[in-house]
């Protein structure tokens, strides 16, 4: 039984986007491997707290994320 773990920035998702998360990364694994995994695919979405998460050394929060999100699009 596969167990699949997100970590996200605290702040940065809904609710509803990390159901989505669930079910597409789900929905991907029943592709790889077929219908009968789904029963049996576990996927943890996982909020980790703004400031415990780095890229390029730079500790970032919620507020970083969603300014490189405006900037990007």
């Amino acid at each position: 039984m596969p167990l699949v773990d997100i970590q996200v920035i605290d702040g940065v998702f809904s609710e509803d986007e990390k159901k989505e998360m669930i079910a597409k990364v789900t929905d991907t694994m029943v592709a790889i491997e077929g219908e009968a995994l789904r029963g049996v695919t576990w996927v943890r979405v996982i909020d980790v707290p703004g400031g415990q998460w780095g890229i390029g050394g730079q500790a970032l929060g919620a507020a970083d994320v969603k300014s490189m999100q405006a900037a990007a699009g």
